[in-house]
């Protein structure tokens, strides 16, 4: 298994190190509101202290101003080693008002003008990654958010670095993806030209030919934007970073730092939660999961490199776990499990088990007989006590969620990271520790330990102190588990062995020749 650190350096007495790149530079970022987004704007503030500005692109939402939701992001757990240590630093961050659904961004003539005075590096991160997101939003956001940022980055007179941020699975028809962009599955302009013509109700009945063997919109329009990129793109500095199945953070600035329910997290909380048990896939695939930060530090470093290298064109860097520090999704369900049971959530309604299986047949079954009927039972004991039944409403939802799962669990690819070695190898010690992005690093099980207990802490917000109370609850729930174990092979032995004579006969023959031998032993 190779690692970052051998190899030559490529250091030199002219190396400049990442945090000194960033300093008096203005940074746009956008997306700086999701996941991802967040996590690199607490990083640049944090890593590189002499930064000078973050431009977020951020849009009133639900009744909240900018400045209302940038006070609300700058509060998060996130945040909260900046706010103790430097909180100065967080008055760095400066909203732009904007949308990326809109034309030019949603960006007013004077801050497209500031912008383009100002901004040495872009980061675009910004991006509807739902799966099953409606065709037209999806190519509104993926590509023609792109497309308009590209055109604004065209008119930046300083701009040193354009990080654009894909997907590994763009390319999922693939098994081996290298780190070149592709062919697109279909030509942009004339996807862009149908969802702009056509009425919703015949987008949407036109969708499943236009992705074709993808999985969902996501990936086919993630493909499509980095075509687009590619065209439009001309003579400016651009990087690609293409992350995989992207979960809490491995270190920094929280340990387990996790914000939403997508992918496996919601997954692993309803096991957690013991109302969920039953998975398809095939435990033996890789599962190409990779830690926040990790893609981050990747990002922040890929702007460094690619103003250095800006002569070596569009670089695409895939950023997985696959290669260099494989796991199975078999061991990442059984240590979840561990850690599951060894932090319990609260309030869970069973003793969290269960297994991923590859047989579709058994998965019905399983589900039929570990989900629905139990949902439909908690629901009814629910209506006859005057509460509100949920149970079969959120089983609906964590199906949904693992259907769009399956085409990830039951498949493996081998995402080429060439770039990101060599990327790593050319860093100092000092930055290869300050930006860690070298995979080899991770130790899968105290990281699986850690996003147990952020789904616990950040998405729950179950606070530490609930910690023994649940775990007494889960002793009672394993020795009720194990008894309910116990009883339906006791039951189900009865019942064939009333109904099998044969069964009884043979019975019969084992108890005569255990006695015998009991016989012999007490004579001897």
């Amino acid at each position: 298994m190779a690692s970052c650190l051998g190899g030559h350096f490529g250091l030199n007495q002219d190396y400049i190190p990442v945090a000194d790149f960033y300093a008096d530079k203005s940074i746009f970022v956008t997306g700086g509101t999701g996941f991802m987004g967040k996590v690199l704007v607490e990083k640049l503030l944090r890593s590189c202290p002499k930064i000078k500005k973050i431009y977020l692109l951020m849009r009133p939402k639900r009744g909240q101003d900018v400045a209302s939701r940038l006070t609300e992001l700058t509060q998060s757990p996130l945040f909260e080693s900046l706010r103790k240590e430097r909180p100065q630093e967080l008055n760095k961050i400066v909203p732009i008002v904007g949308d990326i659904t809109e034309p030019e961004l949603g960006i007013s003539p004077a801050d497209q003008e500031m912008l383009c005075q100002k901004v040495s590096v872009v980061f675009h991160s910004a991006a509807t990654v739902k799966f099953d997101e409606k065709l037209k939003l999806s190519v509104t956001i993926n590509m023609l958010g792109t497309q308009q940022l590209v055109q604004l980055c065209h008119r930046m007179l300083g701009l040193e670095a354009l990080v654009h941020v894909s997907t590994a699975y763009c390319n999922c028809e693939r098994e081996r993806v290298e780190e070149t962009v592709y062919s697109p599955p279909a030509q942009p302009e004339h996807v862009v030209t149908l969802v702009q013509t056509l009425n919703d109700e015949l987008v949407d009945r036109i969708t499943p030919d236009l992705v074709g063997d993808r999985p969902n919109t996501y990936t086919f329009t993630k493909a499509l934007a980095e075509d687009m990129l590619i065209k439009e793109c001309g003579n400016l500095p651009v990087a690609i970073v293409r992350p995989s199945i992207v979960l809490s953070s491995v270190r920094e600035p929280v340990k387990g730092w996790v914000d939403n329910w997508n992918g496996p997290n919601g997954i692993i909380a309803a096991v957690g939660k013991g109302v969920f048990r039953t998975m398809l896939g095939n435990g033996t695939r890789v599962a190409d999961l990779v830690p926040v930060d990790t893609v981050i530090n990747l990002m922040i470093v890929c702007a460094w490199r690619t103003h250095l290298r800006r002569g070596d064109g569009v670089v695409v860097y895939n950023c997985c776990t696959g290669q260099q520090n494989p796991i199975t999704w078999q061991r990442f369900v059984k240590t979840s499990f561990k850690y599951m049971r060894k932090h319990p959530f609260s309030e869970v309604v069973w003793y969290p088990g269960g297994d991923i299986t590859s047989s579709r047949f058994q998965h019905g079954i399983l589900s039929l007989l570990q989900h629905r009927l139990p949902a439909v039972l908690i629901d009814l004991v629910a209506r006859i006590t005057g509460s509100k039944p949920v149970m079969v409403r959120v089983q609906n939802k964590l199906e949904k969620a693992s259907a769009c799962l399956e085409y990830f669990t039951t498949r493996q690819w081998a995402f080429a990271d060439n770039n990101v070695q060599a990327l790593c190898r050319s860093l100092s010690p000092e930055d290869r520790d300050t930006f860690d992005f070298d995979v080899t690093n991770i130790n899968w099980d105290g990281y699986i330990e850690s996003y147990v207990l952020g789904i616990r802490r950040f998405l729950f917000k179950e606070s530490p102190h609930t910690l023994p109370k649940s775990r007494t609850i889960m002793r009672r729930l394993h020795i009720v588990h194990v008894l309910g174990q116990v009883l339906a092979v006791l039951f189900l032995w009865r019942f064939v062995f009333l109904r099998s004579a044969s069964l009884r006969n043979v019975w019969r023959s084992i108890v005569e020749l255990l006695t015998r031998a009991a016989r012999m032993l007490a004579v001897a």
